[in-house]
C-alpha cells in the first residue's frame, strides 16, 4: 500500500515577532535573507533563507490576532536549525559581535546532512536560531 504522504522537506517556519521591521532587518543584515512576499493585510512579510522560507508574523498587528499564543509567554518552538554553506567560525564570530548578536552556544551536533559545527542565536524576539554548517561526515541511514 502506498503511504498519501510523501515527504518533500520543510515548507516554511513561521516566528511570531512583536516588530515586524525590527525583525526584517535581523533576518537580512544578520542572516543574509533576500525579501520574499508581504501581507500587509495580516501583518506578515516573508523572507528566504537559501531555499527555505521564514515567515515573520507582527503579534501586535490586528491581522495576527489568531496567531497570538493563548498563553502569555508561552512557547511552541525551541529552535529552528538553518542550514548554511562552509562557515568561517572567526568570521561569523566578529559578523555577529559586531551587529550585538550573541552566540548563546557553539557546538558540534547532527542534524539532516550529518554531524557539523552548530552557532546557536537568538533573533530580537528571543527566536533560537541553529546555524549549521557542512557536515564533517554524514549521518546514517539517512533519508529514504
Amino acid at each position: 500500500m502506498n503511504h498519501p504522504i510523501l515527504p518533500v522537506g520543510v515548507d516554511h517556519v513561521v516566528f511570531l515577532v512583536a516588530d515586524l521591521d525590527r525583525a526584517c532587518a535581523f533576518y537580512r543584515d544578520v542572516l543574509n535573507c533576500r525579501p520574499g512576499f508581504a501581507y500587509p493585510d495580516l501583518g506578515m512579510r516573508q523572507v528566504w533563507f537559501g531555499a527555505a522560507l521564514i515567515v515573520l508574523w507582527d503579534v501586535t498587528h490586528p491581522g495576527a490576532a489568531a496567531a497570538v499564543p493563548p498563553v502569555a509567554g508561552g512557547r511552541n518552538v525551541d529552535h529552528v536549525c538553518l542550514a548554511c554553506g562552509p562557515i568561517d567560525h572567526a568570521a561569523l564570530r566578529a559578523h555577529l559581535a559586531a551587529l550585538g548578536v550573541a552566540i548563546e552556544r557553539e557546538a558540534n551536533h547532527g542534524g539532516a546532512r550529518g554531524m557539523g559545527a552548530s552557532f546557536y542565536i537568538r533573533d530580537p524576539d528571543g527566536n533560537r536560531i541553529e546555524l549549521k554548517g557542512p557536515p564533517e561526515h554524514p549521518d546514517l541511514p539517512g533519508p529514504h
